[in-house]
């Protein structure tokens, strides 16, 4: 019975050649995109799964009320707080630093060492990579010890077993207390190295509202991470209580102004994909949602276009039925025998599928920047379960139509002349047409707000503008190094000037803390900067005046804010210019000399903040955050200017390390990234789906225009035109295609408004690709649909009226 149920399948697939290709094909591209989105998936969910301690660790996230915002930082105060006052802490971990880079200099050579951390004491207790060399305690209790990863000590030492070695980073003595080995799988803990911030710790140890660090918490075995949370609330009304009576207000109006209000723990496991923000950035689990449900439909509208055309042969089928049921054929092994043909479509499709995701591989990990292999289970699991789901979907319903045939109606042969079929399968073209319609919209909707963030005006110009990022090895005054270097590379042939920012643009070095004025408080943004930053970037000045170097006030307690600023306190901006401000990061008040224009440094994907700009020598500690040099470059001869500056920097300023440079327009451009990346992929998914739709749409429409070939003949020996024939036959597609659309513009509306949702700035929702989608489905519903009528109005009128 087997055999001839396969006969049967391969007789069939030869005899509709072209809905065996379309089929086979729309189901390869399907499962395609399916694997490759899956395995992006994975790869993100797989991160930290190496910690044996991940399901008792947690990262924190502050929640504030007043924005609606959670902040992926915490202070000394209140992790310390929190491992006193709440039982269920076992112990918990501060990052201050990632990514730090130092001249290491050892008996035996002279390195430069990345992507170090800062973190504090017990960093090890919660993040336990394999030990190599050396002992976990007390690893880094002393401010003088440093911890290595194998890598690290080979590039220093040239061999891992050498703990009790010591290490020389800025003139200062470091001992080497433990080497480890990097976890093989997925982690955002990957340090070469690690030391203790133990100055900051100090200075920060009763600094409540200096949130400075990413926090961690151990917590006990079988403890609730929401217990943590309800407890956490007692320690920020405690800190309330203490800090808001001797400002004159009430608790709750502290916490509403300086926050936290509430927190929120996330297993570390968890945290790469769905935190609400983390020292590392804010996870995207939208994006990924999105491309996996896309993905989704493109194997929904293979498994469509299957149903379409095997309901739409149903005719050729009819005699074959009518027989085997007359034999004694049952309906059950009727259903069976159509589910193993599309079974083997369905198998044969996701065979094809692997090797072409194996071929897609190289390039989309070098898009993605991963280095994902085909070796997950669940990738093969979950796609053959998907090719299972298809079989069921796209076969038992065209095998139950089939099957219920009733034997003496196709017999007869009347069943080419019945309405069965025909709403089944109008309703299933329409929910094709209306995916199609959605992808076309979304990406000309996508597209719209890409070249709007791409030509929108930032407020500054980065143009000819490079940043050369310096060490600190001026015996621990940076700012001093910075004045030298400026009197020395204001003489190299091609610098125009030169100037200096802490959070120069798309640095996403933006400091932040409460600015208070009598009884109001906001959360703003600080810069320190060299009297002539702004206007070396092109800021527009509005009211008042830039700082000036001849004024003594203007490197003590002198400011310029933000248009932002002003909105924040709800001041006009004459007003502006008569307040004495008071920011957190200082204990003296300061006096406001000038607005400017908002200018965007962070990215597009959030509105600029309120700032307030000031010298860097005007607050003690922020001097010490110089690192960085701006230089505007003549245009004439920029590649020459950039080579002689690099050869003076690594002769006579930093010679050993390396040179680390870039341009600030193309640093900035880097935030846009991630949206031209989302652009491409829903470009390459709108022209799969399209490419699905209008092949299914071809292969039915020939179909089921060949039932209407004696109907054709008739009318065109009646003297029908060919043009009244082509349209009489394409006429029932258009009405399919424009209830489609119409359907789903409300859906499309109402999706992509969510999506919009995420920019700060952001287009109107346009017109424009609504009425484009419409348009252009007809267009290509007439084109496809029409070649295959107007083949039919060459019909050979003999052949069908013969027996007439």
């Amino acid at each position: 019975m087997l055999n001839n149920w396969l006969k049967i399948a391969f007789i069939n697939y030869k005899k509709n050649w072209l809905s065996t290709i379309i089929n086979l094909f729309g189901l390869t591209i399907g499962l395609t995109g399916f694997m490759l989105i899956l395995m992006h998936w994975n790869d993100e969910e797989s991160y930290e799964k190496w910690n044996p301690k991940k399901d008792n660790v947690y990262y924190f996230q502050g929640y504030y009320a007043t924005d609606k915002f959670y902040g992926g930082a915490i202070s000394y105060p209140f992790a310390e707080a929190a491992l006193k006052q709440i039982p269920e802490v076992q112990d918990y971990v501060l990052m201050n630093g990632t990514g730090m880079s130092f001249k290491m200099v050892t008996k035996y050579k002279t390195t430069f060492q990345k992507d170090g951390f800062t973190v504090s004491d017990n960093f090890f207790n919660l993040f336990p990579f394999k030990l190599v060399s050396g002992s976990y305690k007390d690893a880094l209790k002393n401010e003088n010890s440093i911890a290595l990863s194998t890598t690290a000590a080979k590039n220093l030492f040239g061999k891992t077993s050498v703990s009790g070695e010591t290490v020389k980073i800025k003139s200062k003595s470091f001992v080497v207390t433990a080497v480890y080995e990097l976890p093989k799988g997925n982690s955002q803990m990957k340090p070469e190295f690690v030391i203790k911030p133990a100055e900051q710790l100090k200075n920060d140890k009763e600094q409540w509202g200096n949130f400075n660090y990413g926090g961690f918490f151990l917590l006990k075995k079988d403890a609730n991470p929401r217990d943590f949370e309800r407890k956490f609330k007692d320690i920020i009304m405690f800190r309330a209580k203490r800090d808001a009576k001797p400002a004159g207000i009430t608790p709750e109006k502290y916490i509403s102004l300086y926050g936290p209000s509430d927190s929120l723990l996330t297993p570390i496991d968890k945290m790469k994909l769905h935190a609400e923000m983390t020292w590392f950035g804010k996870p995207d689990f939208k994006t990924l949602m999105i491309l996996f449900t896309l993905s989704v439909l493109i194997v929904i509208l293979s498994a469509i276009n299957f149903i379409n055309l095997k309901t739409a042969q149903a005719s050729q089928r009819a005699k074959e039925i009518g027989v085997r049921k007359a034999i004694g054929s049952t309906k059950s092994a009727l259903i069976l025998q159509f589910l193993l043909e599309t079974f083997l479509i369905c198998f044969a499709s996701y065979l094809l599928s692997l090797a072409l995701t194996e071929l897609l591989l190289p390039s989309f990990n070098q898009f993605f920047d991963k280095e994902m292999v085909m070796n997950d289970w669940h990738i093969y699991f979950y796609s053959f379960a998907m090719v299972l789901l298809v079989t069921l979907i796209s076969g038992l319903i065209p095998a139950s139509y089939l099957a219920n045939f009733k034997a003496i109606e196709t017999l007869k042969g009347n069943f080419a002349r019945s309405r069965h079929g025909i709403w089944l399968r109008n309703g299933i073209l329409t929910l094709q047409l209306m995916i199609s319609s959605f992808f076309i919209i979304g990406g000309l909707i996508i597209n719209q707000q890409v070249k709007y963030m791409m030509n929108k005006d930032l407020g500054f110009s980065g143009k000819q503008v490079f940043q050369i990022n310096f060490n600190d090895d001026n015996n621990g005054k940076p700012w001093l190094k910075y004045e030298r270097l400026k009197a020395e590379m204001a003489k190299i042939p091609g610098v125009e000037s030169i100037s200096f920012s802490e959070s120069a643009p798309g640095s996403g070095n933006q400091s932040s803390s409460n600015v208070d004025y009598m009884t109001t408080s906001i959360g703003a943004g600080h810069g320190a900067m060299d009297y002539n930053y702004l206007q070396f970037m092109g800021v527009k000045l509005k009211k008042g005046r830039w700082l000036n170097p001849n004024l003594s006030s203007d490197t003590i307690n002198n400011v310029l804010v933000n248009e932002a600023f002003v909105r924040k306190f709800g001041w006009t901006d004459d007003q502006v210019m008569k307040r004495e401000i008071r920011p957190g990061f200082d204990y003296r008040p300061y006096h406001i000399v000038g607005i400017v224009k908002d200018f965007n440094t962070q990215g597009l994907n959030s509105e600029v903040n309120p700032v307030l700009y000031f010298h860097y020598r005007a607050t003690e500690w922020k001097r010490f955050n110089v690192a960085n040099i701006l230089l505007k470059l003549k245009a004439d001869d920029i590649d020459g200017t950039v080579k002689r500056l690099k050869t003076y920097w690594q002769n006579k300023v930093e010679p050993g390390y390396p040179f680390n440079s870039y341009f600030i327009d193309k640093r900035f451009a880097k935030t846009f990234e991630t949206y031209q990346k989302q652009q491409t992929l829903f470009t390459i998914l709108n022209a799969m789906v399209l490419m699905v739709a209008l092949l299914g749409l071809f292969a039915l429409s020939s179909l089921m225009i060949e039932q209407k070939l004696k109907d054709v003949a008739i009318r065109k020996t009646l003297g029908a035109s060919d043009g009244t024939l082509i349209f009489g036959l394409t006429k029932q597609f258009l009405w399919i295609t424009l209830i489609a659309v119409l359907i789903s513009i409300p859906i499309s509306y109402y999706l992509m408004n969510e999506w919009l949702k995420d920019f700060a700035y952001r287009i109107d929702m346009p017109v424009f690709p609504f009425i484009l989608s419409l348009i252009l489905l007809l267009i290509l519903t007439f084109t496809v649909v029409s070649i295959k009528a107007y083949q039919a109005t060459k019909v050979n009128l003999v052949k069908y009226l013969k027996y007439e």
